[in-house]
């Protein structure tokens, strides 16, 4: 098979390694990396079922000791509770500085064993293995791990690099088509923030040939990103392109709207409320629409604003009295603009749109 490496060169370098049928010859990448080890490998409910023999099969053959969590599969599993649980299960079986955790699934998987992993014994080597799309072109890379509270989604959290990413596409074959939908919303964000032509594939259909190109690229672009900006303090919020406004309907939905859905409708709503305020090009916002159309993908909500509003005021972008939203000044460049909280309402006003309501 065809292997391709990104290297993400921060200040602990790493390797992305893309390869189809990599996953049963996952243990030898990960002696390569770590060494001799005990390993932890987090999952959940769902992938567990899917993946996690082979995974401990090929560590075994490698003769790396193992233990296994799986947690309840979901949105709402991502919370400090998951987290303590995660934390004594790690103590309890003994593990040391030396040892390592496995991040085995999609990004909630990723998120909440990366947080332990940044936080158990003030930190052990890590390493990811993303099972979906979305967690393939975007979480597992960069470093971000976090749960969530009440008030919001990813108030608490850590940067943690992850010692590798081990990605075999393959295991995408057996997601849903609303999952593979929900992971391609992220991958079209990378079109819209960096690349017209990434957005020609998806707007082609050229998505099924080239999977492995195109999580390739996402990761290649989200890399010189992070390299730039590894702790998120200015480019890096780039890539928060339909965040601030797709947190807000994760959070009015009980988190029962996928991420990536709630990301395609802040996206287009963003795009839309960006053309009325004469930020973004005309004709922007209806290429947007018309691809998460043609994808399933909402493009819009149904709350209501005020709702919305006092939820997007919980974003972590959120500094004082203003936040900063990520707008497309046209399809493939996008800009970051301040806006004082006292104006989202009106911006979350502008964008909605209830022609084209999907989950």
């Amino acid at each position: 098979m065809n292997r391709r490496t990104v290297k993400i060169n921060v200040n602990k370098e790493y390797d992305v390694i893309i390869e189809s049928g990599i996953l049963p010859y996952c243990g030898k990448i990960v002696k390569e990396k770590l060494g001799d080890c005990r390993i932890a490998v987090i999952t959940d409910s769902n992938v567990a079922d899917l993946y996690l023999k082979t995974v401990l099969s090929s560590l075994a053959e490698e003769k790396l000791p193992t233990e296994h969590y799986i947690f309840n599969a979901g949105e709402k599993s991502k919370n400090i509770s998951t987290l303590a649980d995660i934390l004594e299960f790690l103590a309890d079986n003994k593990l040391t500085r030396s040892d390592a955790v496995i991040a085995l699934g999609g990004g909630v998987t990723g998120d909440i064993a990366g947080f332990a992993a940044s936080v158990y014994l003030r930190g052990v080597k890590f390493i990811q293995i993303p099972t979906t799309l979305l967690a393939a072109v975007d979480s597992s890379v960069g470093g971000k791990n976090a749960v969530d509270l009440n008030a919001g989604k990813n108030l608490a959290g850590t940067f943690k690099q992850p010692d590798a990413v081990i990605c075999d596409p393959m295991t995408l074959s057996t997601l849903s088509e609303k999952e593979f939908s929900n992971g391609l919303a992220e991958a079209i964000k990378y079109g819209v923030i960096f690349s017209e032509q990434l957005f020609e594939y998806f707007e082609n259909d050229q998505i099924e040939d080239n999977l492995d190109a195109i999580i390739e690229k996402c990761v290649v672009f989200k890399g010189k990103t992070v390299e730039k900006d590894e702790f998120d303090t200015g480019e890096r919020k780039l890539l928060n392109l339909g965040h601030t406004i797709g947190h807000a309907i994760e959070k009015c939905s009980n988190y029962t709207i996928p991420h990536g859905f709630a990301v395609a409708a802040g996206m287009a709503m963003t795009a839309r409320a960006g053309e009325k305020c004469g930020i973004t090009n005309i004709g922007t916002a209806n290429r947007i629409e018309n691809l998460m159309k043609r994808l399933s993908l909402p493009i819009s909500t149904t709350f209501d604003c005020s709702s919305m509003t006092a939820a997007a005021l919980s974003d972590k972008k959120r500094s004082g009295n203003k936040i900063t939203l990520v707008i497309p000044e046209k399809i493939g460049k996008c800009i970051l603009k301040e806006i004082a909280v006292d104006d989202i309402e009106d911006f979350i006003n502008k964008g909605k749109n209830d022609q084209w309501i999907s989950t």
